[in-house]
């Protein structure tokens, strides 16, 4: 949720509920809600929250979103308690997926990325290709480095062990980890993480680094080039315990 101390908008609300008590808490008028794919965790508690609701739902066009809603493509912009976001198409995950993309003045810009891209890891690729997947993390990776990852699932520490996996004498990735491991333990979200961390240790955009390389052909993989390398980590991931 963002808002103004008089309006909120709220990003890919699965839930209704916690949507509601935090409206109710500071006393919040919803003036939107942002959506970045169809599945149910991030869509379910958009219909519940319309009675509350003071303006547009906005979501990906190529996807079925609980109407009514605004479809957006890529380049399409939002304007919301004054700020500017850009639509960034970022398929793999879903067919249709999107990313909003808001370039900060007084403050870092901020990223809305769903599932598309975790803390040192990125989604399934449930509708998706590999080739659409690392297209889609190669235009987050080169948003400028202080962008503020609000992605939607907090999976950090987790992708973090495979990361090691992948990268063992990555010294960035080891600090981070002690960082976010600090983190959890008092209770605290690792999120938002930041585009230029992400560049350092997340594995997945890292398919050209000579390390991760190797580690996807110990892992079996027909090629060097990037996609090749992505689809062996992301297959990798998804046995990976």
């Amino acid at each position: 949720m963002l808002h103004d101390g008089t309006q909120a908008v709220v990003v890919d609300p699965g839930d209704a509920a916690p949507v509601m008590q935090a409206l109710e808490a500071q006393g919040l008028e919803l003036a939107g809600i942002l959506v970045t794919h169809h599945h149910a965790d991030h869509v379910g508690g958009v219909d519940a929250l319309r009675p509350r609701l003071h303006g547009p739902v906005w979501g990906p066009a190529r996807e079925r979103i609980p109407a009514p809603f605004v479809p957006l493509h890529d380049g399409d912009t939002v304007d919301v308690l004054g700020m500017h976001f850009r639509v960034i198409d970022v398929p793999g995950h879903t067919a249709g997926h999107i990313a909003y993309f808001q370039q900060g003045v007084a403050e870092d810009p901020l990223l809305f990325c769903g599932d598309t891209l975790f803390s040192a890891g990125c989604g399934r690729l449930f509708e998706g290709t590999p080739a659409q997947m690392h297209e889609s993390l190669s235009r987050l990776a080169a948003l400028p480095g202080g962008t503020r990852v609000c992605c939607t699932h907090e999976y950090t520490l987790a992708n973090l062990r495979f990361a090691a996996a992948v990268e063992p004498g990555n010294a960035e990735r080891a600090a981070y980890d002690a960082r976010c491991r600090a983190l959890r333990a008092e209770g605290t979200p690792t999120l938002p993480s930041s585009i230029g961390v992400e560049r350092q240790i997340n594995p997945f955009l890292r398919c050209t680094e000579p390390a991760v390389i190797a580690a996807a052909r110990a892992q079996g993989a027909d090629g060097e080039d990037a996609v090749s390398v992505l689809t062996t980590l992301r297959e990798w991931k998804n046995r990976y315990r």
